[in-house]
């Protein structure tokens, strides 16, 4: 009986020491980021630009990709689909009708499989005589800080279970 009691307290003890070293772990932040735009958030433009792009600091997969520029009309500017060439995700643009904001929006996969939103806008100053497109159909808000999911109640569960079967197998081997 005295292994067993031995036994249960060694497997307690690398239960507890695995739960200690995970309880301060944060989930992973080294998820894709823009590192530049071109046009430059919040830039003030005479002309139009003929494509907007963002530039992150690894490369991007070309599946899912999507960028949209939407006017101060409420309507789509951008043409085609975007772009991507390694770290670059870019989408043309029609020629940019009313003078206003006109906002990039964009959804990326990065290389490790994280899906990167987010939005940047630049104004325009000079009315253009273009044509827009159709009306604009947002793409999925960014998640809000603290919306990912815990780790801890599944770290907790498994030591939970971890410890009950060898406390299961200790009784029984009695």
């Amino acid at each position: 009986m005295p292994f067993l009691v031995h036994r249960f307290a060694a497997a307690f003890t690398a239960v507890a020491l695995v739960v200690l070293s995970l309880v301060g772990a944060g989930h992973a932040a080294a998820h894709a980021a823009v590192i530049g735009t071109d046009p430059a958030d919040k830039a003030t433009l005479t002309e139009a630009p003929a494509r907007v792009s963002a530039t992150f600091n690894e490369a991007m997969q070309p599946a899912f990709a999507a960028m949209t520029v939407v006017g101060p009309d409420g309507n789509l500017w951008s043409t085609g689909a975007p772009q991507v060439q390694d770290a670059v995700v870019s989408v043309e643009l029609r020629p940019l009708g009313p003078a206003g904001t006109y906002t990039v929006n964009y959804r990326a996969t990065s290389a490790d499989g994280h899906v990167v939103t987010g939005s940047w806008a630049f104004e325009l100053t000079v009315s253009g005589t273009g044509t827009p497109g159709p009306s604009a159909a947002p793409l999925a808000p960014p998640p809000a800080p603290g919306d990912d999911l815990p780790v801890w109640p599944f770290i907790v569960g498994a030591c939970a279970a971890v410890g009950a079967a060898a406390w299961w197998a200790a009784r029984r081997r009695t």
